[in-house]
């Protein structure tokens, strides 16, 4: 991977992707680090990652993150996989593998998960939240939710149960980590820290997704949501304030945290996020 500016290209590819804080944050690690870098978006049609990715190396791209709806699409994509997207078969950043032949002439794509650690280090050390011998409920069992279940689990958690709307693909799911699993209406309640993987975070459709949530899991409940919001809270941590949930909190420092972390993947150094959360208002 070269280091200079003029070909050190990255990018966060999704659907929708345009509105993503990513080109910010990696703008300001660069800053941090002293490192030249472009980073931009690549807006790919939801049937159509595989080109948008090989079209993005092929006009020397040194690194992509993965955002919704890829994150499945992009572990079969590529040619390895660290521990963290082997686990979760799921990944949120490309690396390349210069001088390893990949598919069709093209180097090899490493597929590296930095979701899990970007949502602990944010729970734990920004937010001050104890995992340890916390009970925790996700909510979904899409890529993303993958992609922490592992981390969550070595962090301590006493309880780890996977909510879903189709319980099916929730105990599919927990089956693959030695966890629990329910279907959203019969969750209970008493929960430490309630985690939100669905869409309920993403739009107002989602008001009909949470209300299949019984409020009892969310009174006195620490809730999170694993996407941001850029003007106020997101529709999932509106709702659990309104249910009477302890404490909330969107998913912006995941979302810088996992950042750093594939920025030190990249570049080989890891970022100060704090000076980057102020930023952008997070205190």
């Amino acid at each position: 991977m070269t280091r200079d500016g003029a070909s050190s290209r990255y990018a966060v590819i999704g659907n929708p992707v345009e509105h993503s804080l990513s080109p910010r944050i990696h703008a300001a690690f660069a800053r941090a680090t002293g490192e030249a870098l472009h980073y931009g978006t690549v807006d790919a049609p939801k049937d159509g990652f595989a080109a948008a990715a090989e079209r993005f190396f092929v006009d020397g791209g040194a690194g992509l993150n993965v955002t919704l709806p890829f994150k499945l699409d992009a572990w079969r994509w590529v040619d390895s996989h660290d521990d963290a997207a082997g686990e979760a078969e799921a990944v949120n950043t490309i690396v390349p593998q210069p001088g390893r032949a990949g598919r069709d002439g093209r180097p090899s794509m490493h597929g590296c998960n930095t979701d899990g650690v970007g949502l602990v280090r944010d729970l734990e050390a920004n937010l001050g939240w104890r995992l340890a011998g916390a009970r925790t409920l996700v909510l979904g069992a899409g890529g993303a939710v993958q992609g922490v279940l592992g981390p969550l689990k070595r962090a301590g958690v006493a309880e780890l149960t996977i909510a879903n709307r189709t319980r099916a693909k929730a105990e599919r799911l927990a089956q693959r980590f030695g966890l629990a699993a329910c279907d959203l209406t019969t969750v209970g309640g008493g929960w430490d820290v309630v985690v939100n993987g669905t869409s309920a975070g993403v739009s107002s459709a989602g008001a009909a997704l949470a209300a299949l949530i019984p409020s009892e899991a969310i009174v006195g409940s620490r809730c999170y949501d694993m996407v941001y919001a850029l003007d106020g809270a997101t529709p999932f941590c509106r709702w659990a304030a309104e249910q009477g949930a302890a404490e909330t909190s969107d998913g912006l420092g995941m979302l810088v945290e996992q950042g750093a972390e594939a920025f030190f993947l990249w570049r080989g150094k890891r970022p100060d996020t704090a000076a980057v959360l102020g930023e952008l208002g997070r205190s």
